[in-house]
């Protein structure tokens, strides 16, 4: 069992959008399954890893406690563990400290940064109540894809304006998140579908939105518009997956959640568990670098495949998600790496 200190009035209601996820599940929600793997104790002295209670942007405003925190770390010379939330994260630089954030890019991250993926409900429980099944392999490999995905003038003047936004909103909130360059990831998303949608050697089903979310506001379409989701992606084997507005998919997630397999575009991005995990084995990963060989990078791992192959895939990744990627699951298997790193 790893044993955390941090400070524990932050743990309370007026914070509960902030708390690193793993304090707010001991807290919380007091999840039985981690409280096997993990205890709060009363002092430092005790523990094994110091916690920053809350995302690291909001701690750091909190001076006072941040201060005599990090202090207390490295007076006991104990570990940190400091949660970055956002799109875009924060780039920490504390001595014997470890990140958790949703993205960043892999290339500019150092080797205690840790991706955490993105936190969904399972999709057998409301929209897919038949229950998993792989689907066979077929000649044409089938692609399929739901969501925000629109091209032209206007749309990258609107993406634009709210890069233009976000970037002084940062530098007005002191360097709040990491500096991104301006990526729009919409039109960028429908050029590479419409490419591939053009391609006879592939089978696609591609239901482009104007609007995240069809732009549902109600409770009933919003259902809907996640019915609809869900639907295509268990209807076809592969799913295309690329970054929104930080350097991470969620679509990605919810591909390996219903047991498919992601055709993730290569944005430079860093996946959970990444040194110890074998994610080629899981997933397709387009090189960008190569964007008019994308066609010829799906065929030749599709072909590449034998029928159970196929099938086994499927299996593999909606049991990777179950085992591994779900919430308190991920937690568990950070506690068994760390136990490593400390022997």
């Amino acid at each position: 069992m790893l044993k955390l200190y941090t400070k524990k009035e932050f743990l309370t209601e007026t914070y509960r959008r902030q708390v690193f996820p793993l304090l707010f599940d001991l807290v919380f929600l007091n999840n039985k399954t981690l409280l096997e793997h993990y205890r709060i104790v009363d002092t430092v002295s005790d523990a094994d890893i110091v916690v920053f209670p809350v995302d690291y942007g909001m701690f750091l405003k909190q001076n006072a406690a941040f201060i005599s925190l990090l202090q207390l770390a490295k007076q006991h010379q104990k570990p940190i563990w400091i949660y970055t939330a956002g799109d875009y994260g924060f780039s920490t630089y504390i001595a014997n400290s470890y990140t958790f954030r949703l993205g960043g890019f892999d290339s500019k991250l150092d080797r205690t940064t840790n991706i955490i993926p993105s936190f969904i409900n399972d999709p057998y429980a409301v929209y897919l109540p038949n229950g998993f099944l792989p689907l066979k392999k077929e000649n044409k490999p089938s692609i399929g894809f739901v969501g925000h995905a629109q091209s032209g003038l206007l749309k990258y003047f609107k993406e634009y304006t709210n890069h233009l936004k976000y970037q002084v909103k940062r530098i007005l909130n002191r360097l709040l998140a990491d500096k991104q360059s301006f990526y729009p990831s919409s039109i960028k998303r429908a050029n590479y579908l419409s490419k591939l949608a053009s391609k006879d050697s592939l089978k696609t089903e591609f239901i482009l939105r104007n609007k995240y979310r069809a732009g549902s506001h109600t409770v009933q379409t919003q259902k809907e518009s996640t019915q609809q989701f869900y639907d295509n992606i268990f209807n076809n084997a592969y799913t295309f997956c690329s970054r929104g507005v930080g350097n991470f998919s969620v679509r990605f997630y919810e591909a390996l959640a219903v047991g498919r397999i992601p055709i993730l575009l290569n944005t430079d991005c860093r996946l959970p568990l990444h040194n110890s995990m074998d994610w080629s084995k899981h997933i397709l990963i387009l090189d960008e670098t190569k964007v008019e060989s994308i066609e010829e990078q799906i065929l030749q791992f599709h072909n590449s495949l034998s029928d159970s192959e196929f099938e086994n895939i499927q299996k593999s990744n909606r049991e990777l998600w179950l085992t591994t990627l779900r919430r308190d699951v991920y937690y568990i298997e950070i506690a068994k790496q760390f136990k490593k790193i400390k022997q």
